[in-house]
């Protein structure tokens, strides 16, 4: 059975708000409720291949104290881009 659009998109948001780091929530959670939508599948296969990763390695890239990986790179940038305030890099 295919996953209907809607359902992948409530199940990508959860996954987003329920990361089990706080910083992590904050991050991904409001990306996931404003911007989910936008994304063409391609995009949101990228964003959920981000959310398999481990919070530490996830926040060291989003915080610049680690290089990206290539496959997230762009992914990531958009969502730091979304972010309200900004991310460093």
């Amino acid at each position: 059975m295919t996953e209907s659009p809607e359902h992948r998109l409530k199940r990508l948001r959860m996954r987003s708000w329920r990361r089990g780091t706080k910083e992590m929530d904050l991050i991904l959670g409001p990306f996931a409720d404003s911007a989910l939508k936008e994304l063409d599948s391609m995009d949101l296969d990228a964003f959920e291949a981000l959310l398999v990763e481990n919070d530490q390695d996830l926040y060291s890239w989003f915080s610049g104290r680690a290089p990206t990986p290539e496959r997230h790179v762009k992914i990531l940038d958009f969502v730091r881009s979304r972010h309200i305030g900004g991310l460093s890099r």
